[in-house]
């Protein structure tokens, strides 16, 4: 994917956030939702804007699709015209050739908000992580010597039955759930996002987990940071992992 090409679009005002937790195998037996991957494109030289792209095959269908995110960290929103998203018709159009499409569409985006300034992972909790529930991560800015580490922070997720657009109890049984992300700085905690009423694009969200946090290369510091979210929200086969990004410094 060649993420340095350039991009377009003015920003809007759809909120980006969500958690929530439920017991998924109380729902689901053993099935096989569609786990998207994720690939960060990177931070605008302002670090304002900040893109990513999360991808796989769809449960149920076997297509390749992929969804591109572009978000003004400002205003904690979609930038107008995205997520670009793409979704192949056969399972004949390979994963790859999807991805490109997607790059090809989101072109004008990238170059119109100059998103290519490279992220730089500050702390993951990876898929391979056995016994974890994923819903705390202490982290800091990372140093240049090994281990070195500015700040001493850590998010905590939690979750809460709410009111979703889409019927989810009718449809999966249980009741959608919204999340809660605070971030605590040397004992003080601080309110990073409660949901409200979940958005129609969010579905019926049964988990959450924290993935992550990324901050710019070069301007590693929390005014910069943003949380990577897990959310599994209810599909065709089972829970299915999508992402979502929630600024850390507003």
């Amino acid at each position: 994917m060649n993420w340095m090409q350039p991009s377009v679009a003015k920003a809007a005002t759809v909120r980006l956030a969500a958690s929530a937790v439920l017991a998924l195998a109380a729902t689901f037996p053993a099935a096989a939702g569609d786990r998207a991957l994720i690939d960060y494109v990177g931070f605008s030289e302002d670090f304002r804007y900040f893109a990513f792209e999360e991808f796989g095959i769809q449960d149920g269908s076997g297509f390749a699709y992929s969804n591109l995110y572009v978000i003004d960290l400002d205003t904690d929103s979609w930038v107008v015209g995205t997520p670009v998203r793409f979704q192949a018709e056969s399972e004949e159009t390979s994963l790859e050739a999807v991805r490109q499409v997607v790059a090809d569409k989101a072109a004008d985006h990238i170059a119109e908000f100059a998103i290519h300034v490279p992220v730089e992972v500050a702390a993951m909790i990876g898929d391979g992580v056995p016994d974890s529930d994923a819903k705390a991560l202490t982290f800091g800015a990372p140093g240049y010597l090994p281990g070195s580490v500015s700040g001493n922070y850590t998010l905590d997720l939690s979750t809460f039955g709410t009111v979703a657009t889409s019927p989810c109890a009718e449809w999966f049984g249980t009741e959608p759930v919204g999340y809660e992300l605070s971030i605590a700085d040397g004992g003080t905690a601080r309110l990073v996002h409660r949901d409200q009423n979940l958005p129609r694009s969010r579905g019926c969200p049964l988990d959450y987990r924290i993935y992550g946090v990324v901050m710019p290369f070069e301007g590693a510091t929390l005014s910069n940071a943003v949380a990577i979210i897990s959310v599994y929200p209810g599909g065709f086969e089972g829970p299915d992992r999508r992402f979502l990004a929630v600024p850390l410094g507003l």
